[in-house]
């Protein structure tokens, strides 16, 4: 058996040619060519003399696009390695560290037959971390690439500091620009890391302040936990500080989950109303009141020793993976009628031995329960008998010569929502809308007068 070819991937530093590790220069003193990923590298003219130096700057030059640069090189790089002895490819950096060839290349090197041996170099982050006096452990630092960013903010974790690296021209740095803009304040501090100079900016002009290139790296201080108020672990940082017994609020301390309760309804009735109002700006607003309630029950939780809210969000989230096979497992559906008979296949076998109508809070608005419990009868085979004009009628007529029996205008709701279900009319939206009717109605008449 022929033995495996040799690729050697050698990182050669974040710039300073004085970063180029000893094993670095030795790998490549000893080779006949270097492939270099690029030759705009601050130490490329003191690399050690005698190999032939080749890169791939005309590939980034005629390159559509920085996956088709990238595809290009490793193919090169594996062709040049296949041959003897091996070949050498050299990289800003060290090759592990936000190198998308070199992952490409170990990923492919093997099924070519082509062993990859690793000379590592000073990373960007090292550079980084000594010249901003950073300790990455124990800031908890969170770094990124500036491409990765593009549409996707919420990779940032404002409360964490964050570097942002290959901020590699003034287009990325718009994009990257974008992104923190979604999670910081305008005016929020940023270091702009560029050769041997450091920038002092704010998000809001560092696209302007600053020049990039390929070896630009981005500092993000992180926000202080009650100035991140877009992300929920800010929201959380709020409601706690509130509940704080030092310097919190001496109302919200008093607050248990039985004082609460009441705004957990109030808070979801606006938020429905501002959905009926087709007010998305309104209904942005209830939907915080509404999330406000529930991490301040999850606080109170928290305090109280009962529970906190990752199990709430966790409990959620097992669920909706549990009741969604076709989603998350091998389950195939034919559409949403299917969907929902799973669902209620998966929630019986969940609820186990639990009476039928358990699940159906007493606490319910009357008219809303009792189309869920008739539902849910109906699911099972014990729907009432089904209501008819007849039926409606001599329940009508009862109410009516009983005027004071509230049990006979039970049974004559109780049909009418029967046969809202029948016909899949949803009877509290029906009541809701007839309301909003006779309300706009009212309030016409009063600007009449």
């Amino acid at each position: 058996m022929a033995p495996a070819s040799l690729l050697t991937i050698v990182g050669i530093g974040p710039g300073d040619p004085a970063l180029l590790t000893l094993e670095a220069r030795a790998a490549l003193a000893g080779a006949p060519e270097v492939w270099l990923r690029t030759s705009r590298h601050p130490t490329v003219p003191a690399l050690p003399p005698g190999p032939r130096y080749h890169s791939f700057d005309d590939v980034y030059d005629t390159g559509a696009s920085f996956d088709d640069v990238y595809a290009t090189i490793v193919a090169r790089v594996l062709q040049a390695a296949a041959g003897a002895p091996g070949a050498v490819y050299a990289v800003p950096g060290h090759p592990l560290f936000g190198e998308a060839t070199v992952r490409a290349l170990l990923d492919r090197a093997p099924a070519a037959g082509i062993d990859v041996r690793i000379v590592a170099g000073i990373s960007f982050l090292d550079d980084v971390a000594a010249r901003l006096g950073l300790d990455p452990l124990q800031d908890g630092l969170l770094v990124l690439d500036a491409l990765s960013l593009v549409g996707r903010s919420r990779l940032l974790v404002p409360q964490r500091p964050a570097i942002i690296a290959q901020v590699y021209d003034a287009r990325a740095a718009s994009h990257a620009k974008l992104a923190l803009l979604e999670v910081y304040p305008p005016a929020h501090a940023v270091r702009v890391v560029a050769g041997a100079s450091v920038l002092d900016t704010t998000v809001e002009r560092m696209d302007r302040d600053a020049t990039f290139d390929h070896l630009t790296t981005l500092y993000v201080p992180p926000l202080a936990r009650t100035d991140d108020v877009r992300s929920f672990e800010g929201l959380r940082a709020v409601v706690a500080q509130l509940r704080a017994p030092v310097g919190g609020c001496p109302w919200d301390l008093e607050q248990t989950h039985q004082t609460l309760k009441r705004y957990l309804l109030e808070e979801a009735y606006e938020a429905l109303d501002a959905l009926d109002g087709g007010e998305p700006k309104r209904m942005a607003e209830e939907l915080g009141d509404l999330l406000m309630q529930v991490l301040l029950h999850a606080q109170v939780a928290e305090d109280n020793g009962e529970f906190v809210i990752e199990d709430v969000i966790g409990a959620i989230a097992e669920k909706l993976i549990r009741r969604h096979p076709h989603v998350f497992g091998e389950t195939e559906v034919s559409g949403a009628q299917e969907v929902l008979r799973n669902w209620e296949t998966l929630k019986q076998a969940e609820r186990g031995d639990a009476p039928l109508l358990d699940a159906v809070p007493k606490a319910m608005p009357a008219l809303a329960q009792a189309q869920s419990v008739q539902s849910r009868a109906a699911k099972a085979g014990l729907a009432p008998a089904p209501a008819t004009p007849a039926t409606l009628e001599r329940a009508l007529a009862g109410a009516i010569a009983r005027a004071t029996s509230a049990e006979a205008l039970g049974d004559l709701l109780f049909g009418i929502v029967e046969l809202a279900r029948e016909h899949e009319i949803d009877a509290e939206e029906a009541l809701r809308l007839a309301v909003r009717r006779f309300r706009a109605h009212v309030e016409s008449a009063e600007r009449a007068r």
